[in-house]
């Protein structure tokens, strides 16, 4: 059996299809999605419903992104935030204006019932985002953090690599957990289009709601599937470019 995770989707439910395929995933394996499966390519509602499906028939865990989390809000409350439709919302609140209340209120309790974060056996953490908190999640004063917040990933990219952890300029959030997990940021920003780790933290966010692939990484070997480029499947849409 294997733990897969998977990065941000926003949308890209024929990049998720290809991902299954390409890594030729089964109910055997453990799936771990970071968060982010809206806002962008047009398929938000698509892969809502392939989700809720999923969970049926495979061995999931879904974290809560921060489109997910604006998307409930809309969806729920009727919350309308310029900043998420520039932001690839407006792909998605037209997709959702096909759809029947029976099959929104279903999706809600889907986006509801999303985790703020995992934590297995072996002390590896799955976040979308990261946490602020120095003694980890658990005394995480502002939980939007688990979704939001930005600085877990910069602080790994700043660390010296022949720094000691021992050393008292070792980021205290780095010595909590063996492994940790993230989405959010793409690291495309870096120029990069495969998961990258920096200290203890992986980054699974291959720019999908932009230029670059879906990505699935075995936790275990470290091996990873992507798919083709996420705008190459969706050639007539500019997803969040």
């Amino acid at each position: 059996m294997r733990t897969l995770v998977i990065g941000d989707i926003h949308g890209g439910l024929e990049a998720l299809k290809q991902l299954f395929e390409r890594a030729q995933i089964t109910p055997k394996d453990q799936l771990i999605f970071l968060g982010d499966y809206v806002d962008g390519w047009s398929d938000s509602a698509k892969l809502i419903d392939f989700l809720i499906d999923l969970k049926q028939t495979h061995r999931c865990i879904f974290m809560r992104g921060n489109h997910d989390e604006l998307l409930c809000g809309w969806l729920d409350y009727g919350r309308d935030n310029p900043m998420w439709l520039n932001h690839g919302g407006a792909s998605t609140v037209a997709a959702y204006q096909k759809l029947d209340d029976e099959t929104k209120k279903r999706h809600v309790d889907f986006l509801k019932s999303l985790e703020n974060f995992y934590l297995d056996n072996q002390n590896r953490l799955f976040i979308h985002a990261g946490f602020t908190n120095l003694k980890g999640v658990d005394y995480e004063y502002f939980p939007k953090m688990f979704y939001w917040e930005r600085t877990l990933w910069e602080s790994a990219l700043a660390v010296n690599p022949n720094l000691s952890k021992t050393d008292l300029s070792y980021p205290k959030r780095f010595l909590i957990y063996d492994e940790i997990y993230i989405g959010h940021t793409p690291v495309t920003q870096i120029n990069q289009t495969t998961p990258q780790q920096r200290a203890c933290v992986w980054n699974i966010d291959t720019g999908a709601a932009f230029l670059g692939p879906l990505t699935a990484l075995d936790i275990d070997t470290k091996e990873f599937w992507q798919s083709d480029s996420v705008a190459s499947l969706y050639p007539d849409e500019k997803g969040r470019n």
